[in-house]
């Protein structure tokens, strides 16, 4: 448990809270409320004036609370006043008497709205739904690219005498490898090694001509250099 540490100001509020509490009992008891009731004036006022107080510093919006806080310590500086010899506690005036009187309603009044005044609750976030949230951008898929040729036309073969016709043909002579540009090329080799991913083998002329559109004589230059 922690000491009370004694300073000058524990001992400055001592004196004041003591006076405070005589004066106010003095003027109760000159205004005819004697006894025990007298002594609860004092009560009445400095536990208003601690509601008050507290309600100062535990709310943001505190103008109820300074209104109460001035209403009470207006009431305790009046009547240091009053018994300060400005006023004839032998002869005490009416409208003292009914203010007196009607201090226990108004405390309580002033008491009651600061302890359950509601407070304003906490705005809560509200919570990150998905909708709320961006989708995040997929790649388009990238088609594939089908280099299609037109087909040559077959050459038109000259006509040929009957009677050289009848001479024995020359040895057919080997036609130079066709020209493959090299995007096409490139485009094969694609086709090549995704054929030979998938089914273990090596392509042939056949599939990759169907694959590509292209003549025979093309197709079969391509694999020559695939190979």
């Amino acid at each position: 448990m922690s000491r009370i540490r004694i300073n000058a100001v524990l001992i400055q509020a001592v004196i004041a809270g003591a006076l405070s509490f005589a004066h106010l009992h003095d003027l109760a008891a000159a205004a005819g409320q004697d006894g025990w009731k007298a002594w609860a004036y004092p009560v009445s006022v400095d536990l208003l004036l601690v509601a008050a107080w507290r309600r100062m510093r535990t709310t943001a919006d505190n103008r109820a609370a300074w209104a109460w806080f001035i209403i009470a310590l207006a009431a305790s500086l009046g009547a240091n006043v009053a018994t300060a010899g400005l006023l004839d506690l032998g002869d005490v005036p009416a409208w003292l008497r009914i203010l007196v009187a009607g201090w226990p309603a108004l405390a309580f009044l002033g008491g009651t709205l600061l302890v359950h005044s509601p407070q304003a609750a906490p705005t809560e976030p509200q919570p990150v739904t998905a909708a709320t949230l961006p989708s995040p951008s997929e790649p388009e898929p990238v088609p594939d690219v089908t280099v299609e040729r037109a087909p040559e036309p077959a050459p038109e073969l000259p006509s040929v005498p009957v009677e050289e016709a009848a001479a024995p043909a020359p040895a057919p002579v080997s036609a130079p490898a066709a020209a493959v540009p090299p995007a096409l090329l490139d485009h094969a080799r694609k086709l090549a090694d995704t054929h030979q991913a998938t089914t273990g083998s090596r392509i042939d002329s056949a599939t990759l001509r169907a694959r590509l559109g292209v003549p025979a004589p093309l197709a079969d230059a391509i694999t020559a250099q695939l190979a």
